[in-house]
């Protein structure tokens, strides 16, 4: 390993870290009111994102229907050949893009709209268009990632992480969600053994 390696790794994780303390400082709590709302009251939540902020998607997608509100990924590309067809009149659209300008979501907008959808858009810059058309908008910290170039999506991965995390443990304080209810659907694995004991 090269002399230098380690030291990048160990920023890697400072990087992240800070990501972290940026949004935790910031969180704005009138438009988490308003996008856990919107949750609160969706039969389903459809989420849409690009590459990583894709596997971020499909992570709080799992999340939610961990805590009963049903929820799926929809990749954008299906979205735009019939995918949206699952989202209804009330439904939650939640639109990942740390730019706020992803060519293959701002089409799902229209979509949304016509079909009386509420949109959460996550981004990093509330001008930005997919910002601006949404009905709550969650600010990923504008902070640098954490590879030597700034395109990685690391720092600003794991934010976006925090903020759905953060909407499930509000979801689940709103609605007093108990170890019981995940048990019944949570029977596998460790955490199952442990709540089905």
């Amino acid at each position: 390993m090269k002399t230098t390696t380690f030291d990048f790794m160990k920023q890697s994780v400072l990087r992240e870290k800070e990501a972290l303390e940026a949004l935790h400082r910031d969180m704005d709590p009138t438009q988490f009111e308003k996008a856990l709302t919107i949750l609160l009251e969706s039969s389903l939540t459809v989420i849409c994102a690009c590459g990583s902020s894709g596997f971020a998607g499909r992570k709080f997608a799992h999340s939610l229907c961990c805590v009963e509100k049903p929820a799926k990924f929809v990749p954008p590309s299906d979205g735009l050949h019939g995918g949206m067809g699952a989202l209804q009149e009330g439904n939650a659209l939640v639109l990942i893009s740390k730019g706020g300008k992803s060519d293959e979501l701002t089409p799902l907008v229209a979509i949304a709209r016509a079909k009386k959808a509420r949109i959460i858009t996550v981004t990093a810059h509330p001008e930005a268009p997919l910002a601006q058309q949404a009905d709550a908008v969650l600010l990923l910290p504008d902070v640098p990632e954490s590879d030597r170039y700034g395109v990685m999506s690391t720092a600003s991965f794991s934010a976006t992480i925090g903020i759905f995390d953060a909407l499930m443990m509000g979801i689940m304080e709103e609605t007093d969600y108990d170890s019981a209810t995940f048990a019944r659907i949570h029977p596998g694995g460790a955490v199952g053994k442990q709540l089905n004991r």
